[in-house]
């Protein structure tokens, strides 16, 4: 999908340098790869903690048991 979009050049040219990739397209496309997993592991930071653990159960009854 074609897309224009007006990016800071100055930007553009440091996620180059940093980043390694060969291309500008590379380079956002690895840019928003990289966005969208910080964001996702935010959201699953965010559940640490909102489950209810039972203190009496237990794991190795649990396996042993047919």
């Amino acid at each position: 999908m074609a897309t224009n979009l007006a990016i800071d050049p100055a930007l553009l040219d440091r996620a180059l340098a940093v980043g390694g990739e060969r291309t500008k397209k590379a380079t956002v496309t690895r840019a928003l790869q990289e966005f969208i997993a910080r964001r996702e592991q935010r959201r699953l930071l965010s559940l640490f903690g909102s489950l209810r653990w039972d203190p009496g159960y237990d794991t190795k009854a649990e396996r042993s048991r047919e």
